[in-house]
């Protein structure tokens, strides 16, 4: 991982750790996969910290353009399939880094 993750230096030590994990597994979902319910849990508490909608989407941006991984994507499907499922992501291979 040689990329920062994207923050916003006005919330709280707990909000900065809670959005990290999401992005990790975010990462995980791409690397091996990770739970649905998991995934699913980080992103309600992501959306806690982070309720706007354009704020999310210029963040979701940020991090996938320093990562190549789509948050929108990876969140997309995990509310589209079973509830215990594993979330598996396939790296688009275009995306520059």
């Amino acid at each position: 991982m040689n990329y920062q993750y994207p923050f916003d230096i006005s919330w709280s030590k707990q909000e900065v750790i809670d959005v990290i994990h999401f992005f990790t597994l975010i990462e995980r979902a791409y690397e091996k996969g990770v739970g649905r319910e998991e995934l699913m849990n980080a992103y309600r508490k992501f959306k806690q910290i982070v309720p706007s909608k354009s704020e999310e989407k210029q963040i979701f941006a940020d991090f996938e353009k320093e990562s190549g991984y789509s948050s929108y994507h990876t969140v997309k499907q995990a509310k589209d399939q079973d509830a215990s499922g594993i979330v598996k992501m396939k790296k688009n291979t275009n995306t520059r880094r």
